[in-house]
């Protein structure tokens, strides 16, 4: 079984966090089902940039910071595409890393109670080194199992309890539609699932997990399935928050308190459960992916107990555990890491569709037809959600 399942799971673990889960109970407690489209969009446009990059992974043995490096001739265009690379995967982890964990608190706030609640960020910082130090990837992609299926018992269950009506979802997931001041939802939707940084930590993870060509269809397969249960994860979470009619939530375990009423202390249970797991692989996932950029970027060819590597994911706990602990919120951090990143994905897709269409580096393996249709079309609408983030968070508009 574990020869079949592999980093997908991390992926999709990275991609559903405490950020992810509060975009979507916005999108269901807003505006219904109607923006279940934009999930399924960003799922697919997920799948296919993942693919890409687990691809190539495989067949160069290398992440792709190291396949952009090899492929730009020119020295200063390298040096200006690493350090964009670098600032926004690293900063923005670090930024972010304290709403992980956050997030991981506000699941065992909703579990234990708050009278422990100045330990928790502490107890979910220590189980995450523990799990990183241990360095052993085998270990954590048997944890990362454990916990996305727990998360997603615990959100399905959720979404059950609310009874929703299955015709109104089919309409919401096929049919799209942009209700009044839903665009900024929409671009939250889209842009907690197509994340840059997992882009680079698929490519790195694969070649710690498969070593063969041969294996390349476990890959796509692992890939598919695992974006696929992410999608129906947040697609959970959207279901549950629409059955809450006109209820104020800024956040997740306000839409458990607003699910108490009609279903009891069992949704409030699932939804802690749901988000600790949430919160707890994003917190792992968004140090290592971090460490794996550098590791690229710098050309170390770091193992995941060099050092070096150590030190990285060591620095974005560290700084993710102060914020939370000392009630910093690093809004300027956090303002840069979401400008970077608008920035970061469509340049990134750009270079990796360029990149996987290297027969010099893919060999037969480039991309086909239907790929680069899909690889395209995928560009021109993370450019769009990326200068929209930037707009938004620059307040142009």
């Amino acid at each position: 079984m574990f020869k079949k399942i592999g980093p997908g799971v991390l992926v999709a673990a990275a991609f559903i966090g405490p950020g992810t889960i509060t975009a979507c109970s916005l999108a269901g407690v807003g505006f219904g089902f109607t923006l279940l489209w934009a999930l399924l969009l960003s799922i697919i446009a997920t799948a296919v940039l993942q693919e890409m990059s687990a691809r190539l992974g495989i067949v160069t043995q290398k992440g792709l910071a190291d396949a952009i490096k090899s492929e730009l001739d020119t020295p200063w265009i390298r040096i200006l595409i690493i350090a964009i690379v670098l600032s926004a995967i690293v900063i923005g982890n670090a930024a972010y890393e304290a709403g992980n964990i956050g997030g991981a608190t506000l699941g065992m706030n909703a579990l234990f109670g708050r009278q422990y609640a100045t330990y928790y960020p502490f107890i979910i910082g220590f189980f995450a080194f523990g799990l990183l130090y241990m360095g052993n990837y085998k270990a954590l992609e048997k944890v990362f199992i454990a916990l996305v299926l727990i998360m997603s018992l615990s959100f399905l269950l959720t979404a059950i309890v609310t009874k929703p009506d299955i015709l109104k979802i089919l309409k919401g997931t096929l049919v799209p539609s942009m209700p009044k001041d839903s665009l900024l939802t929409i671009i939250a939707l889209v842009g907690t699932t197509v994340v840059p940084y997992n882009l680079f930590l698929h490519a790195s993870l694969v070649s710690e997990k498969w070593k063969n060509k041969s294996d390349l269809g476990y890959a796509r397969k692992d890939t598919i399935m695992a974006i696929a249960l992410g999608g129906l994860v947040s697609m959970s979470v959207v279901i549950a928050a629409a059955a809450i009619p006109g209820e104020e939530i800024t956040n997740v375990i306000h839409l458990a308190k607003g699910l108490e009423p009609l279903y009891g202390n069992s949704a409030r249970y699932f939804m802690g459960i749901g988000l600790f797991a949430a919160g707890v692989t994003s917190a792992i996932t968004a140090p290592l992916a971090a460490a794996y950029v550098a590791n690229s970027c710098f050309g170390w060819k770091a193992g995941l107990k060099d050092i070096r590597f150590r030190i990285v994911w060591m620095l974005i706990l560290g700084l993710g555990v102060f914020f939370l602990s000392f009630g910093i919120t690093p809004i300027e951090i956090i303002k840069f890491a979401q400008i970077t990143n608008g920035i970061l994905l469509p340049v990134i897709s750009v270079f990796l569709l360029w990149v996987v269409n290297k027969a010099t580096v893919m060999g037969k393996y480039k991309n086909n037809g239907i790929q680069n249709l899909l690889g395209f079309v995928i560009i021109l609408l993370s450019l769009f959600l990326g200068v929209k983030s930037v707009i938004k968070v620059l307040g142009i508009l």
